[in-house]
Order: structure tokens, then sequence, then C-alpha cells
């Protein structure tokens, strides 16, 4: 992951006025190794094994600045924190949506009925952005309920 990602992240950081830091390639490099969805603090004890000058504010500056430039995502899945992961071009997930517990927080990625689920929201995405003149960019998805875990106890 790191070989050309790393280099592709460099160009965007780069092409926005940015440079690649240390800390900005230490939370990009913490999102590209995991598949959960990791809050500014998990990012932040995973990057100090590695980088012990980061701090935690370091952390979230850096974050908020990845967000805004696309790298990387920021979802508020209603647990009082808010999760991060890499963008789905730079992810090795790809495109995804999100299935989370309303009981123990767990997110479940899912990428099936893509297929149909597309064929849908290109139909809705044209008609709000005719029906409002609005021009949608992106969407996100996300479904609560009660894993099969919780739903047994």
């Amino acid at each position: 992951m790191k070989g050309h990602c790393q280099h592709h992240w460099k160009g965007e950081l780069g092409g926005s006025g940015y440079r690649m830091t240390k800390p900005r390639q230490a939370i990009l490099d913490v999102l590209g190794k995991t598949k959960e969805h990791l809050s500014a603090e998990d990012i932040y004890l995973s990057t100090h094994k590695f980088y012990s000058n980061i701090g935690l504010t370091t952390v979230y500056r850096n974050l908020e600045l990845l967000v805004d430039m696309g790298l990387v995502v920021k979802f508020e899945f209603g647990h009082g924190k808010a999760k991060y992961e890499l963008a789905d071009p730079y992810s090795k997930k790809g495109h995804h949506h999100h299935l989370v517990c309303k009981n123990c927080s767990r997110i479940i990625d899912y990428s099936d009925f893509m297929k149909d689920e597309m064929q849908f929201l290109k139909s809705t995405e044209k008609g709000l952005s005719k029906n409002y003149d609005f021009q949608i960019v992106d969407h996100l998805i996300q479904f609560h309920g009660y894993c099969h875990k919780c739903r047994k106890k």
C-alpha cells in the first residue's frame, strides 16, 4: 500500500499547496493499514508507537486537513466520537456503506447490493438535482439497527 499511494498522497498534498509531513504520513499509513474505523485517539495511539513526537492536537489538526482535502473521510456514527478512514479512491476497501449497531457500536462495512443501490441512487440524485437545482458530488449511506450478537442477548 505504501508505495503507489504514498506517491499519490504527496501529489494530492503538493497540488493543494501542502507538504507531506511526518505526522500526515504517519496518519495516512495508520489508516492505510487498518480495516477498522478509527477515532482520532486511536490514530494517535497507533502513530505514537512509531512516531513518538506526534501529539493528539497534531493528529486532530492534520485529520481535519486530510478530510478537507478528500483523502480521509470523517464519520459521525452517533456514538459520541468521530471515526475516520481513507477515502474510497485511496482505500483497499473501495466504495462501501455502513451498518451501525445502536447497542454495541459495531460498524460493519458492506458492498453487497451496490449495483442495485447505485441504480437507485443515480435516479434519486438526478431527481434531487433537478428539483432543487443542487449539484450532488457524493453520498453517505448508513443503516442503524442491531447486530446479530446484540439481538441474541
